[in-house]
């Protein structure tokens, strides 16, 4: 039997994610200061002592951020050299309440409302129908839960960031959306989910934080 086109394109993505993922953090401290900055304002929104999913977690800089307030955390991503950076990174800093596992965002195994907090971050605008991702991350968080859904806004990045971006591109890395604070937001509404917040990180390649409360 053929593999289907989502599954050729989720294991190209896995691909590509496993022979990068030692040089990710590197990459990544050309938006360091946005970077820290929202996964310091994640963890803060994240509520104290609840059970939390991440989902395409990368090297799990979010996760570790939330772990300080979350009673437990799943860190997950499709890459499995992305999370044994994660895993190795949590070992370092002493976090016990922390476990790993492989996820595609598009179809948890989870139950209906299984965690308190849900979090994807800087994965929607990689994704071709971010909508589908972001409908299976509300369908697990639970009534009265909260997702958390921090995503880069390339549509605002300044000309600096726009040429990493390109020497990103040259090696095989690609984006689906270059969102602003705007359409994101929009994205978002047009699921007609929840009232939707976002707020801006500032900086080289800004952040926008978009949160939905799932309803009792």
């Amino acid at each position: 039997m053929q593999e289907g086109g989502a599954g050729l394109r989720d294991r190209t993505m896995s691909t590509f994610w496993d022979r990068w993922a030692r040089f990710y953090d590197l990459a990544q401290r050309s938006n360091r200061k946005v970077n820290r900055a929202a996964a310091a304002r994640v963890a803060e929104l994240v509520p104290a002592g609840v059970r939390l999913l991440d989902c395409a977690a990368g090297t799990g800089e979010f996760s570790l951020a939330a772990a300080r307030r979350a009673g437990e955390v799943l860190c997950t991503d499709l890459s499995p050299a992305m999370l044994e950076q994660a895993r190795k990174k949590a070992k370092q800093r002493g976090l016990t309440n922390i476990s790993f596992d492989r996820r595609d965002i598009t179809a948890l195994p989870d139950q209906d409302g299984s965690f308190g907090a849900v979090l994807a971050a800087n994965v929607l605008h990689l994704l071709p129908e971010p909508g589908e991702a972001v409908r299976e991350l509300w369908r697990v968080t639970a009534p009265g839960g909260r997702l958390i859904l921090p995503t880069y806004l390339q549509g605002t990045a300044g000309t600096a960031y726009g040429t990493m971006i390109k020497i990103y591109q040259g090696v095989g890395f690609h984006y689906e959306h270059a969102f602003t604070p705007e359409t994101y937001r929009m994205l978002l509404e047009r699921l007609r989910l929840a009232p939707v917040t976002v707020d801006v990180v500032p900086g080289r390649l800004p952040e926008g934080i978009a949160v939905l409360e799932k309803p009792v």
